[in-house]
């Protein structure tokens, strides 16, 4: 049994099943491989900022502390030189409040129990106590760089109100005593630096995202207009394959129409007509031998010339079998098949084994295949197999399986689908693909099968 065909929904031309075929994978692929690549990117960004970002704030720590110790060194140094009185510690306000960078950046001076000694840019916290002071996330900002600068020196992040933009933000301090006048100096950076530097970096990840994009698209058009261009030449390679064949078939189709008519114009001439010649002859005796009056000849030649009519008419009634067998529409095609190897083998005088089942109505053109190609086949046979035996099963198992077998001396069966002197072999290939079905040989010497399968959609009724 052959395999039930694959059939697109839609009636789609063989170019564009073998494109739709190559490029939808294809495709499919690339996309997978964009998404991966994509998915991949930001993984890498997400690692790359989770891994950036200490480092940046260890930088921004690194520099304020550097800028805190160098303003602690340069009052440790005024001490040292001016001594412990209040006129150092207001040439050490004096120095602290010009120490800074830039509008946001500025040392503040606190003593231990939280009251404001120093403020360069807000004079008025120089006079009250801002131990409890709080930012809008509940963290109190002096304690706490009090309580760091009592351990030598430390960290604190708190939101802060920025001179320059009005707003509060983040920002991180790091504090150090004074302890010979009990102070706690400090400064603080704002971290947007830091969210720039992380924007930055987000920016050009994001753009290596979107270039590798573009090039996969590139890459991807230039794959599909390759798989297209191979689509499009393999199939003008075909048509012109086809178009070749199509051309050929019909120069077979008519070598066969005018071997057909040879057949015919031969057997009515050598047969039919020189049969009605002779009758013609033996009536023209009859009507002479009445007019001299001898009867019984007359009467002889007549009874001939009947039997010789009868002859002629079971030649014309054989020749208009051989062009159509009625019997396919009196009997079916199982009757049809049986008288034909019937005839087969009382010609030929070698057995054929049959193996004929029950066929339900199918259509006239899919019955009139079936039957030419089982005589061709014993047609084949009888002209070159040398036979000892031939066999022929017909079956219905979802569709209709013909199966024509000898015992012969076989042939080679790509030569003989290739041979151009004969159409036997290919007519019957045509007869059953027109069909929708499928057609295989298998030869060898002591055995030679030839297959048909025709699938049900193609036998019914319209």
């Amino acid at each position: 049994m052959f395999p039930a065909k694959f059939r697109f929904p839609l009636q789609l031309s063989v170019g564009l099943r073998l494109f739709l075929l190559a490029a939808v994978p294809l495709v499919l692929a690339i996309a997978s491989v964009s998404y991966i690549v994509q998915r991949q990117f930001e993984n890498l960004s997400h690692v790359q900022l989770t891994s950036v970002e200490p480092i940046l704030l260890q930088a921004r720590k690194d520099e304020i502390k550097d800028f805190v110790e160098t303003g602690r060194k340069a009052v440790e140094d005024l001490i040292k030189r001016n001594g412990n009185s209040s006129k150092t510690q207001h040439e050490a306000k004096e120095m602290l409040r010009s120490m800074d960078f830039g509008a946001d950046n500025y040392f503040f001076v606190y003593d231990m129990t939280g009251n404001g000694v120093m403020h360069p840019r807000l004079p008025v916290m120089e006079t009250k106590n801002y131990m409890d002071l709080k930012d809008p996330n509940g963290v109190m900002i002096i304690q706490r760089l009090t309580q760091a600068a009592k351990t030598g020196g430390g960290f604190v992040e708190f939101m802060w109100h920025r001179p320059s933009t009005g707003k509060n933000e983040k920002k991180i301090g790091y504090a150090v005593t004074i302890p010979e006048w009990n102070w706690m100096i400090g400064s603080g950076l704002y971290l947007d630096a830091q969210q720039e530097t992380e924007g930055r970096l987000r920016e050009s990840i994001l753009n290596a995202i979107q270039a590798t994009r573009q090039q996969i698209s590139l890459v991807s058009v230039a794959a599909i207009f390759m798989v297209f261009c191979g689509v499009f030449l393999l199939n003008l390679h075909e048509q012109r394959k086809a178009d070749k064949k199509v051309r050929n078939l019909a120069h077979e189709v008519i070598r066969s129409q005018e071997i057909e008519r040879t057949r015919v114009a031969r057997e009515l001439h050598d047969g039919v007509s020189q049969s009605l010649a002779s009758v013609k002859f033996t009536m023209e005796s009859a009507d002479v031998y009445l007019d001299r009056g001898k009867s019984v000849s007359a009467s002889e030649s007549l009874k001939s010339s009947i039997a010789q009519m009868i002859a002629v008419m079971i030649d014309v009634r054989r020749i208009a079998h051989n062009l159509y067998p009625t019997i396919l529409d009196d009997g079916g095609l199982g009757t049809a098949i049986v008288q034909l190897c019937r005839e087969f083998s009382s010609r030929t005088q070698v057995p054929a084994r049959l193996e004929i089942e029950p066929i339900p109505k199918i259509k006239r053109e899919v019955a009139w295949a079936v039957y030419r190609f089982v005589q061709q086949a014993l047609s084949n046979i009888e002209s070159h197999a040398k036979a000892n035996a031939v066999t022929v099963s017909l079956r219905y198992v979802d569709g209709i399986q013909l199966h024509v077998g000898d015992d012969g001396i076989g042939f080679d069966v790509p030569h003989a689908m290739q041979n151009n002197h004969g159409i036997g072999l290919r007519s019957m290939q045509e007869r059953i693909e027109m069909l929708g079905g499928e057609f295989a040989i298998q030869s060898h010497p002591g055995m030679t099968i030839l297959k048909a399968y025709l699938p049900s959609e193609s036998l019914k009724l319209d």
